[in-house]
C-alpha cells in the first residue's frame, strides 16, 4: 500500500509540472527566417516580412526606438513626417528605394545630423529580407516600389560576387566587416552600447566568449538586458569556425 501511495504522488506531482511547463507561453525565435521570395512575389508579402525583420529578427527597434540613438522609422521626425513620407528628400538626385537600400548596405553613406552611423550588417542578411525591410520602410506613409526583380537582380549579383575574395582572418577587420563596433568598443575604436571589448577576457573565458558569438541570446551579460536580440543571432553561419576561433582567441587576450 506505501509503495502504491508514493507511486500515486509521483505520477501527480510529475503530471503537475508537465501541467505548468505547458502553460508558461513559449518566445517566438527571433532569428530571421531565410526569404525566398520570387520574382513575382507581391507588395503585401514583402512588407509584412519586413515587417516581421524590423521588429524582430533584425534588431531594427533597439536603436531607432531610442531617441538618443536613431530617428523613429514609424513615427515623425522633426516635423518631416514619417520614413516613407521623407526618405526621398534625405539625398538629392536619389528616389526612396535607393536612399533606402543603401542606407542598409553602406551604413555610413548619409549619417543624419546629430545621429551615430547606423548600425546595419547588410553581409549578414539576404538580398530578399534586405529589400523586404526597404518595402516595410517605404509602406510608413509612402509607396512601396520595391518589386520581385529587385531581389532577383541583387541576388544574381551576390552569386556572382560570391567568393570573389578570401575570408579575412584579421580580428579587426572581422569585426569592422560585421560592424561589431557600432555596438562594442576596443581601444578608442567603436560606440559605448553593449559591453567592451577592452579587457574582455580578464572578466569572461574564452568559453563564453564563444558561446556570446554563436549564440548571443543565450546569456545576456548583466546590465545590458535591454539589448537582448540586438546582437545578429547567424554570425556563427556566416562566419567561418577560423574566423569564430580567431575572434575567441582575440577578444580572450584582451586583458
Amino acid at each position: 500500500m506505501t509503495n502504491l501511495k508514493v507511486f500515486v504522488v509521483v505520477i501527480l506531482t510529475l503530471g503537475g509540472y508537465t501541467w505548468v511547463a505547458n502553460a508558461i507561453p513559449q518566445l517566438e525565435s527571433v532569428v530571421p527566417v531565410e526569404l525566398s521570395f520570387s520574382a513575382d512575389v507581391t507588395e503585401a508579402e514583402l512588407v509584412a516580412a519586413g515587417e516581421e525583420l524590423f521588429r524582430g529578427g533584425a534588431g531594427c527597434m533597439t536603436c531607432h526606438g531610442l531617441p538618443t540613438r536613431a530617428p523613429n522609422l514609424l513615427s515623425d521626425h522633426a516635423g518631416e513626417g514619417t520614413i516613407g513620407q521623407r526618405c526621398d528628400t534625405r539625398v538629392e538626385g536619389q528616389d526612396c528605394k535607393t536612399y533606402l537600400h543603401e542606407s542598409l548596405t553602406d551604413p555610413t553613406a548619409y549619417v543624419l545630423e546629430g545621429f551615430d552611423p547606423m548600425v546595419f550588417a547588410a553581409g549578414l542578411y539576404s538580398p530578399s529580407q534586405i529589400w523586404a525591410i526597404v518595402a516595410f520602410l517605404q509602406a510608413q506613409g509612402g509607396e512601396v516600389t520595391v518589386t520581385g526583380q529587385d531581389i532577383v537582380a541583387a541576388r544574381e549579383a551576390a552569386a556572382a560576387s560570391a567568393g570573389s575574395a578570401a575570408a579575412s582572418l584579421d580580428p579587426r577587420e572581422i569585426m569592422r566587416n560585421t560592424l561589431c563596433f557600432g555596438c562594442h568598443t576596443l581601444g578608442d575604436e567603436g560606440v559605448a552600447l553593449g559591453p567592451s571589448f577592452n579587457e574582455m577576457g580578464a572578466r569572461i573565458d574564452a568559453e563564453r566568449i564563444r558561446r556570446s558569438i554563436l549564440d548571443p541570446n543565450a546569456e545576456i551579460a548583466e546590465g545590458y538586458e535591454h539589448l537582448a536580440g540586438s546582437m545578429p543571432p547567424n554570425l556563427g553561419e556566416l562566419l567561418t569556425d577560423q574566423q569564430v576561433d580567431v575572434l575567441v582567441e582575440f577578444l580572450a587576450s584582451q586583458r
